[in-house]
Formats: structure tokens, sequence, C-alpha cells
């Protein structure tokens, strides 16, 4: 699964775009405000960081004199800092963030990478998408294992709709997942199409648009859907904000014809892709504005799943390939490392701070931080508690799940 095999990437695009004809309710119960639903009537949403968020400047430890040695220039100052506890703060640009920290509904697990990180961004992302260890090579996305143990209902609109990019990520050879690449698209129109054509992507795959037309087809069908649930949660400006509402305007259009959706209805995977974090230059303005749509983002989701009835039901979770180095460069920016902090959020959610805080005082040969949970401890959660899977078989190793839910 090479991410620079456009060929390979869009076959598994091609078989990935799908929409079942079944929209009939198959559940009798919302998953609400208080319902607990099960199995894949609680939804993922996976938010991708994508490039390699700064975890020191997002959950930062402003206790340790040694975080403000290492980053002269770019260490966010004491005073600007929004305090968690006597060592941790978020960044600035979280503060959107604070009415879920304070309800207990946000869990922020440091430390997150995997043994042997690859600093390569196309290797590197690859092994999260599929949940491979770092020698490992996997064709299959996680979740695409997931749905082939246990295949989702059949009323489902589908198993996850991608937004924001091309590429099925975790999804990839054989999930069925509608690609959603330009999302205001769908914001404006309310349809559920892949804007450019396989066709005017490559030529060459000029054969694979029957494919594309059935796609078309179904997404006509979902179309009169979209608009019967209008949503009065405010979004956010902003290409992050445009995803967030995409996202919940397909929850909206999936659900019952009175477009509230059931439990289990809709999907059982979202992925939203946040672009911009490889801050090698001038991080500080960049990934402030990257971390306060996150943080607004974030928040505006909340509000619409619990307008949907589905705060509950909703496991809300970042990701990204790798962290950066504690150092910072000489462009005012940081290189490629290995750790970082990722953010769990929901109506379930047990919140507070998971993992391994940065060890600043040990780090490794190359100036990176050592490993604390391995990510595939992430994945374990979604596929043992959340959706009570047989994680091992999925995973094709144990890992222990991380202690983020409530029953």
């Amino acid at each position: 699964m090479k991410r620079r095999n456009f060929l390979s990437m869009t076959a598994a695009v091609g078989t990935s775009l799908w929409l079942p004809g079944a929209f009939a309710a198959q559940q009798a119960a919302h998953a609400g405000g208080g319902a607990t639903a099960q199995g894949y009537g609680n939804l993922l949403i996976l938010v991708e960081l994508k490039g390699g968020n700064d975890g020191l400047n997002t959950v930062v430890p402003y206790a340790d004199p040694t975080y403000y040695a290492l980053r002269k220039n770019i260490g966010i100052k004491r005073e600007q800092l929004i305090q968690l506890d006597e060592r941790t703060a978020l960044h600035p640009s979280l503060k959107s963030l604070m009415p879920l920290w304070q309800s207990r509904q946000l869990a922020i697990v440091q430390g997150v990478s995997y043994a042997q990180p690859n600093l390569s961004h196309f290797r590197s992302i690859e092994i999260w998408d599929t949940a491979s260890r770092s020698d490992q090579y996997l064709r299959e996305g996680w979740l695409t294992r997931a749905f082939a143990e246990r295949t989702v209902p059949t009323g489902f609109v589908g198993d996850g709709v991608v937004i924001g990019s091309a590429e099925m990520g975790p999804l990839a050879n054989g999930a069925r997942a509608i690609a959603l690449v330009n999302p205001a698209q769908f914001a404006r129109a309310s349809r559920l199409v892949t804007p450019v054509s396989l066709h005017e992507r490559n030529p060459e795959l000029a054969h694979i648009l029957d494919v594309e037309n059935d796609i078309v087809k179904a997404a006509d069908r979902l179309r009169p859907r979209a608009g019967q649930y209008a949503l009065k949660t405010t979004f956010p400006a902003g290409a992050f904000g445009t995803s967030v509402k995409t996202a919940m305007q397909v929850l909206a259009a999936s659900g019952t014809p009175q477009g509230m959706p059931l439990a289990g209805q809709g999907v059982a995977v979202i992925r939203l892709t946040l672009n911009g974090f490889d801050t090698h230059q001038n991080q500080p303005g960049q990934q402030a504005a990257l971390l306060k749509q996150l943080a607004d983002g974030l928040a505006s989701m909340r509000d619409a799943l619990i307008e949907l009835g589905r705060w509950n039901s909703t496991l809300v979770m970042t990701y990204a390939e790798f962290g950066r180095r504690p150092r910072e460069n000489q462009s005012n920016g940081t290189d490629h490392g290995t750790v970082a902090p990722h953010f769990v959020t929901g109506g379930r959610v047990r919140g507070g701070l998971y993992g391994v805080a940065p060890m600043l005082a040990q780090l490794d040969g190359n100036g990176n931080l050592p490993v604390g949970v391995d990510f595939r401890q992430l994945y374990a959660t979604v596929l043992g508690p959340w959706w009570g899977l047989d994680a091992p078989s999925i995973l094709q190793q144990r890992f222990e799940p991380l202690p983020l839910l409530r029953a």
C-alpha cells in the first residue's frame, strides 16, 4: 500500500467508494444524550493532523526548565499557557477545548508513537494506517480489517466517509467508504460525490469510470435526505470547520426519514484531515492557527453531535504520522520527531491525562523522545471496548486498551 503508487491508491478508492441502496432504520433506540449504543452503533471520528503535529507546543511541560532551554525562540511563554495541572498546560489556541476538559470529556494521551519509529511522512503514516510494525508491510488499513471481521449492518450508508482527502488511509483496500475530496461542495450542494472524477485524475484509469457512475447514482438517492435536518450548530470558518460541518451533514443525511439518526444509522467511521502540520519553518504562527482550527472545530462537533443525539455514542480521536523533535531548528521550526500527544473526546470518555509525559532529560541519540504509548493501544481501545471486536486478531498482536472510556 504505497501512498505514492497512484494506481494502487486509486484502485482502493474505486473499490471503496460505495453506497448501499437500503436506508431503512434497523435499530430501535436513539443514540442520544443518555443512551448507550453498542457495536457499530458507536461512531468513530478520526482527525488526522497531517504532517506531524509538534506535541511539545501543544501539550506543554511548562514546569520543566529543559523545555525552555530546548526552545529559546519558539517556546510558549508560561503566562500565555492554559494550565491543566502543576506540570502540564495547553497551547493558548486550544482554549475552545477547555469546556471539554473541565467536564472530564477530554482525554490527552501523551508519548504516543511505536517502536523503531520511521520519520518518513509516507512510510510512517502507512504504519499508522495499517497498524503494522515498523518492519512490516500490510496491504489493508486497520479499519478495513475490522470491517472484514464484522461487517456493518445493511442499513448503514457505508462503512465510512473520508472527508477532505482522496487517500483512504485506514479504510484502504477493501472498506466500503465514500471519499468527499471537496467538503465545501457537499456543504453547498449536499451531494455525496467525489468532485474530481477518476478520469480527470488519471486518464489511464478511465476503464473504472463505470464504478464512479454507480457512486454518483447512489449519491443521487441520498441527496434529498441531506437537507431534511437543518443543523442549528454554528461551525467555524475555514477548511476544517467546513469539514466538520460536512461530517455532521453526513450523519444527518444518513438518518431516519425525519432526519434524526437512530443508534447504528449512518456510518461506522468518519475521517477528517487537517493539513499543514509539517512546520519546519516559522512554526509559532502556523501551528497557532492550525490548533485554533482544531479546537474550534472539535467544539462545534460536540455541539452538533449533541444536537443529533450522537454525543454519547461517538468517540473522536486525533492521530498523525509522528511528532516533532524537542529542540527547535534554526528556522524557528521543528523537524520530524517521534512521539506526540493525541486527543480523545466524546460523551463517554473518561477525561484526564494518560500515557507518559515528555521526559526531556532522556532524549535518545537523535535528540528524540522515547516512546511511552504504542499507538495501537488507541486502536485496541476502539476495537475492543468501543466496538466489541477481537482486537488482537485485527491488530495481529495483543495491545492493552487504554482506560479512556466510561461504562
